[in-house]
């Protein structure tokens, strides 16, 4: 007599639940009894292409990862639009908003995170929105086609994405930011400068440096007024001034949390049969907001759920690319530098490139590059791996390519 196979339920159809699973299935295709649970009423897709799908450049259909029709043919049940309401640890079973309760061997959160929202005065005026999933694009898309004025909210990538995007649907966006840096926390303060002269040249307004005090209106949205007494029109107003894990669910379950659901090396919580992926887990005080780290976090969930149980999560450096049509643009790393560290920077301002280059001693620890990005990626494998670049240090500005043809390769 066959003996059933172990259950794994997991909560959340996003990017990093299903990367988990993508890879559980190349390591150990026939394991499990495969349930997932989604909030959203679609198959997986892609996140970070929601700026081109804002903008224009991309079509629904266009980020979709995973159909629906992929989890059937591999015998996966889904669950779309029900999401987990509730986690019984002593039963080991989960139950859905439409009451639909499975049972679990092994649980996997990954309930991504949930936008910061504003608190001051009119925050739920209609018009506000924030800008996390197709249903937030499909009402700013619907909201630019009726509606002229939009004020983003927060200069970090997510708004400076929706700005452009609102801007390129027709819209007369103001940017509002309360840093007087854009990207304040990739960029410095030369590269942010370049950034701001780009997005004003495409037609944005930028108010840097300003503290939203209250949003005002009759029926909806009207205006954002600004700590100062001054004020913006708007009929839309995005909110991109970060996120932050979502985890009452597993709190209201009594897993240990802290800023995220904290796990450990091997992505496991402090319930030996749960595990946790993506930007709703915290690891060696770290939460995450980037995917490149989520990938790596699937890798090594799937192969302890595939009882290969020999991989452990280390954080390293990762990058940041700004995902607007015409800017090029990435930083990694402790780009800021610090005591003892030395700074390689170029200028090109007819090119409009800018690089600056972090090394401590005789390896790089950080990098700023605007208006030639092509290298980025190099210089993340040398900054994670502590590569010596002596040897290249006065051709190291001019990339890959050229550091390989005139001092070997790293």
């Amino acid at each position: 007599m066959n003996r059933p196979r172990p259950r794994l339920v997991v909560i959340g159809n996003g990017m990093a639940g299903m990367r988990t699973v993508e890879e559980l299935l190349q390591l150990a295709p026939d394991l499990y009894d495969i349930t997932v649970f989604g909030a959203e009423p679609y198959g997986n897709y892609n996140r970070i292409l929601l700026s081109l799908l804002l903008s224009g450049e991309k079509q629904a259909d266009e980020i979709m990862l995973n159909e629906p029709a992929w989890y059937a043919e591999r015998g996966i049940e889904l669950h779309r639009g029900d999401p987990v309401v509730s986690v019984d640890r002593a039963r080991r079973v989960v139950r859905s908003r439409d009451g639909i309760e499975r049972a679990y061997d092994r649980l996997l959160i990954a309930t991504g995170s949930r936008p910061a929202m504003l608190k001051v005065p009119g925050n739920e005026l209609p018009g506000i929105v924030s800008f996390r999933n197709i249903d937030d694009v499909e009402h700013m898309v619907a909201s630019a086609g009726r509606h002229r004025r939009a004020a983003v909210i927060g200069g970090g990538l997510l708004g400076i994405e929706a700005a452009n995007g609102l801007s390129r649907r027709g819209m007369q966006v103001t940017l509002i930011h309360r840093s007087h840096v854009l990207l304040n926390q990739q960029l410095d303060g030369d590269a942010a400068k370049l950034l701001a002269r780009n997005l004003e040249g495409r037609g944005l307004a930028l108010r840097l440096g300003a503290e939203t005090a209250a949003f005002e209106g009759k029926d909806r949205i009207e205006r954002v007024r600004l700590a100062d007494g001054s004020c913006v029109e708007a009929d839309l107003v995005v909110i991109a001034i970060g996120v932050q894990p979502d985890i009452a669910l597993m709190q209201e379950s009594g897993i240990y949390c802290e800023r995220g659901i904290v796990v450990d090396d091997t992505l496991q919580t402090y319930d030996p049969s749960i595990y946790a992926v993506g930007e709703c887990v915290q690891h060696r005080q770290l939460t995450f907001g980037l995917v490149a780290p989520v990938w790596e976090q699937a890798n090594v969930c799937a192969a302890h759920l595939a009882r290969f149980g020999h991989r452990r999560y280390r954080t390293g450096q990762t990058a940041t690319r700004l995902k607007v049509t015409g800017i090029d643009l990435y930083s990694a790393g402790d780009f800021m530098g610090g005591a003892g560290t030395e700074d390689l920077v170029m200028r090109d301002p007819r090119r409009g490139i800018y690089k600056r280059l972090v090394l401590d001693g005789p390896r790089l620890v950080g990098a700023v590059l605007y208006g030639d990005a092509r290298d980025g990626s190099w210089y993340v494998d040398l900054i994670n791996h502590r590569t010596d670049v002596a040897r290249w240090r006065d051709r190291l500005l001019f990339g890959q390519a050229y550091c390989q043809a005139t001092g070997g390769q790293p």
